[in-house]
């Protein structure tokens, strides 16, 4: 597949540097967040990302995220968010002295949060940003989302908020239901809540360099830089990375240039 940056942010060109990690008391670890249902661990596009990261050295972990085909948007968000410290824990008892979240769709919000919120990175890789709560409000096939966030608001304000309901969520154009309380489909959904990635970006540590790339085709293509990477904290080596391809390969058709970034990226 062929690769190509069209644009960085970065405010000087990063030098050229091996793909391993250079310095031998550091490891770099990366917790690896997969899209939303039908996303997974066990999502095919993903084994070949790991292995060469796996290559490198890393140690990397991909485990099954609440918003997987088998735990689809189970529980509340502060629980994934726990969950994604307790990885990260892992990671470190193994090894890992520099660690890296790395997200794909659904997982680069989950990514972005983890770090807004204090929780442990020194650097984030986010893949084909996917999961918009603020789009459910300005796009009018997205409408059925933007119903049941209101259903799921006016039942929090009725005192009802910890009963399940059924409420509507649209991935890649698929309508799917979910059962949940209406208390938790808002810690995923709500616009002005941290699962949402233009809430979160401006709370990232200004120390923590971000790489985020996007496809030509992804469906956020032309609004991504307004949708959030405008609003990252300004570090020189944070980058928009523009290439070939769709939502679900990119990070497939982006990872010469993760392999590259990363080690630079996390060097102190």
């Amino acid at each position: 597949m062929k690769r190509r940056a069209l644009m960085s942010l970065a405010l000087g060109a990063l030098p050229l540097a091996t793909t391993r990690w250079a310095a031998a008391s550091e490891r770099i670890g990366v917790l690896f967040l997969h899209g939303k249902n039908p996303g997974g661990p066990q999502s095919p596009q993903y084994a070949p990302v790991v292995a060469a990261m796996e290559k490198q050295g890393w140690l990397v972990a991909l485990p099954d995220m609440p918003w997987s085909r088998n735990r689809y948007l189970q529980g509340h968000w502060d629980g994934a968010m726990a969950e994604i410290a307790q990885h990260v824990k892992a990671l470190q008892d193994k090894g890992a002295t520099r660690i890296v979240l790395m997200g794909h769709s659904m997982g680069v919000p989950a990514a972005m949060s983890h770090a807004a919120r204090g929780g442990t990175a020194h650097a984030l890789v986010l893949l084909a940003p996917g999961h918009v709560p603020r789009g459910y409000f300005t796009s009018p096939q997205l409408a059925p989302v933007r119903e049941s966030i209101e259903a799921a608001r006016a039942q929090v304000a009725a005192g009802k908020g910890d009963e399940s309901q059924r409420f509507t969520d649209i991935n890649q154009g698929r309508q799917q239901p979910v059962i949940t309380t209406a208390r938790n489909f808002l810690s995923f959904f709500d616009p002005e809540s941290d699962a949402d990635m233009g809430v979160t970006a401006p709370k990232l540590p200004a120390s923590l360099p971000v790489l985020t790339a996007i496809g030509q085709n992804d469906p956020l293509f032309s609004r991504v830089r307004s949708y959030y990477v405008d609003q990252l904290p300004k570090h020189p080596k944070t980058q928009l990375l523009e290439v070939s391809g769709g939502h679900l390969d990119t990070p497939q058709v982006a990872l010469a240039q993760v392999l590259e970034w990363v080690p630079q990226a996390v060097a102190a």
